[in-house]
């Protein structure tokens, strides 16, 4: 489970965010490619814009269903 104390810093605030155990694995940026973008340096993704309507929120709950590390978390800054 995603630890909002471990959230990389290029997260923008709201409610997703991904955490430091994130592998870089490409599945949210597949899932949801308007919400969820990589850095570089790092290698690792990071929630670069928060979903505002259902179906966004929706694509970013399967990137987090998905996750195989559960890196991506749902209880960010509201």
């Amino acid at each position: 489970m995603a630890d909002i104390n471990d959230k990389w810093p290029e997260n923008v605030a709201g409610k997703f965010y991904v955490d430091e155990q994130c592998i870089d694995c490409d599945l949210c940026r597949e899932t949801a490619p308007d919400f969820f973008t990589r850095s570089e340096d790092g290698g690792y993704s990071y929630v670069f814009k928060q979903p505002t309507t259902d179906e966004e929120i929706e694509q970013c709950m399967e990137a987090l269903e998905g996750c195989p590390v559960e890196a991506i978390g749902d209880d960010g800054e509201r």
